[in-house]
């Protein structure tokens, strides 16, 4: 398994090793003892899965402080930009943002620790993303950031007319009104 710190500040891209034959491959996805030892002591309590097709945007997700969660993302099937955005006041890299194919072919994973919102597209027909998560879901800490903000200006890697957006998604706050509460701490 190899980690590798991404562009912004406590997000970290994990490359399984992957042994391959003619049965097929076989490799590690998790290992606690690994990832602690290479800076992430996050203590998972959650898996999420979704199922989307091709277009969908899901995101810019985050929950509010003290519920906030650090995510660990893997795609099983197809093909997603994953999308992380910084969102802790103070950090050099505030309002930033990161993307990175992720694939079932590919096998990365993205660690995102908490003071990002996170979000994907799906490049494939479809995809089933899966995330652990630190922190246990609550509705009432739930913020979400408008995937198009114009701030941001994140390119989703998909044409416009084929964008599908939960109605919920479309009701995000732009980024420059949303509520944050996360503050950056030199690691």
């Amino acid at each position: 398994m190899k980690i590798v710190d991404a562009p912004l500040s406590g997000l970290k891209i994990i490359e399984p090793a992957v042994f391959s034959d003619g049965r097929g491959y076989f490799f590690e996805s998790y290992n606690a003892i690994k990832l602690f030892n290479q800076g992430i002591e996050c203590v998972f309590v959650q898996d999420n899965e979704s199922f989307s097709s091709f277009g969908v945007i899901r995101g810019l997700h985050y929950q509010l402080s003290p519920n906030a969660q650090a995510k660990l993302v893997r795609v099983i099937s197809g093909k997603v930009y994953d999308v992380a955005v910084d969102i802790r006041k103070g950090s050099p890299t505030f309002g930033h943002w990161y993307g990175i194919e992720l694939s079932s072919e590919n096998k990365l994973q993205l660690f995102i620790p908490q003071g990002f919102a996170h979000g994907f597209s799906v490049l494939s027909e479809s995809a089933v993303f899966t995330y652990k998560c630190d922190g246990y879901y609550k509705k009432e800490a739930e913020r979400a950031i408008r995937f198009d903000d114009p701030d941001l200006a994140i390119n989703w890697q998909i044409p416009e007319n084929k964008i599908l957006v939960s109605e919920k998604d479309l009701q995000a706050s732009p980024f420059n009104a949303a509520e944050m509460n996360f503050n950056f701490q030199t690691p």
